[in-house]
């Protein structure tokens, strides 16, 4: 998928174990103690080391080597979920999770062909917003070095980096005859996972763009906003929401459904672990959910619950289907292992891995909609289905 990374998944738990040995080939030899690689494994690689050593025309990078080592041992799994992430990409997912980040307060997007990176979300209150940046600013120079040809993870880096936690951004303005200069605060910023707003007859919306630990509280927050201003019948979005954490999911899905059952995990050794709703918050009011073929999983542990209870609309197209738990093991420098520990069922005893939920009805988005970077609500034919739905419950 194009638009989101799904290896977020959702987190269950950590756990904790250590890295042992020293140079590119202590962690094998650790291993094959245990019996998981064999000796002629581990034999192979140290001659396969000694190879390049001795024949490689450049210069060696002992650490990324090494590194890589351990991806190929994980992606040897063939799961395109599970991996092995070095410790700064560690700390890049964990920051993606907890939903909170030190930054400037924007999304970026860079264009694949021409390398140009345009700004696509200001975060209301957040650093960049104040400054004066706008959604559609292109980035030109940051701390005086030109961006152009640089990845979007590398100006991301630079921002990031910026000497005294300020960044110092040069852009270009449409209707603007020169480069603007602005200077940003770096600041601890807490990501907007859900944005809310009523709409006519007293229909109550809420997007959730992805299951972080800040999402509960500010879903929270939206719903009760609503039902402060007369709210009688509620539209969840989930479109392109990708997923994230079990427990934020399940949180939410309390304030929604009756007592009984939200999700169950299954391991390969057939121990399951249920996660339960006491229904003293069940929802009380129509409800509609939209869903697309970019909704995964958390979102669908959410879809799924809502459709086995028969107490919303999903509305939409089929949804992604991810139906496995990932549960990262952080090691003792730092990095991490994230493996594909177990499946999920809905109440009903669903697992939808690789089938996704079809939507009780039916409502593909307009082609001519697809490629806009924000929709008119008055334009997505898909909220206007959902509304019409929720409006006949």
């Amino acid at each position: 998928m194009d638009r989101k990374k799904y290896i977020k998944g959702f987190l269950l738990g950590v756990l904790c174990t250590a890295l042992m040995g020293g140079g590119v080939l202590g962690y094998l030899w650790q291993q094959d103690q245990k019996g998981v690689l064999n000796a002629s494994t581990v034999k192979k690689a140290k001659v396969i080391e000694g190879i390049i050593d001795e024949y490689y025309l450049e210069d060696i990078d002992e650490e990324e080597l090494e590194d890589y080592l351990y991806k190929g041992l994980v992606a040897g799994l063939g799961d395109p979920y599970s991996g092995y992430y070095t410790s700064e990409e560690y700390a890049k997912l964990n920051e993606s999770t907890d939903g909170e980040y030190l930054g400037v307060g924007v999304v970026l997007q860079q264009d694949a062909r021409t390398g140009i990176v345009t700004i696509t979300r200001c975060y209301e209150g957040a650093p960049g917003a104040k400054a004066g940046l706008l959604p559609g600013d292109v980035i030109y120079k940051v701390n005086g070095e030109a961006v152009m040809d640089k990845e979007l993870t590398e100006v991301v880096k630079i921002i990031k980096g910026s000497e005294d936690k300020t960044a110092h951004l040069e852009i270009a303005r449409e209707g603007e005859n020169d480069y603007l200069s602005l200077d940003i605060p770096l600041e601890h910023v807490e990501v907007p996972m859900v944005e809310h707003e009523m709409l006519e007859d007293h229909i109550g919306y809420i997007q959730i763009y992805e299951f972080a630990e800040v999402t509960t509280a500010q879903y929270e927050s939206a719903f009760q906003d609503l039902q402060s201003q007369g709210m009688e019948r509620l539209i969840v979005d989930l479109r392109d929401n990708p997923g994230g954490l079990l427990l934020s999911v399940c949180d939410i899905l309390e304030q929604i459904l009756p007592k009984g059952l939200i999700v169950y995990t299954e391991d390969k050794n057939g121990n399951k672990k249920e996660y339960t709703c006491d229904g003293e918050n069940e929802l009380q009011i129509p409800l509609a959910v939209l869903v697309n073929e970019n909704s995964a999983s958390a979102s669908e542990i959410f879809s799924g619950a809502v459709q086995d209870y028969g107490i919303g609309k999903l509305v939409g197209t089929t949804t992604y289907g991810k139906g496995i738990v990932q549960m990262p093991i952080p090691l003792t420098d730092g990095s991490a292992v994230k493996l594909t520990i177990a499946k999920y069922y809905t109440p009903n005893g669903r697992n939808i891995h690789g089938t996704g939920i079809e939507p009780d009805v039916e409502a593909e988005l307009d082609d001519s909609l697809r490629q806009q970077v924000t929709i008119e609500k008055s334009e997505d034919n898909q909220l206007q289905k959902a509304i019409e739905v929720v409006r006949g419950m």
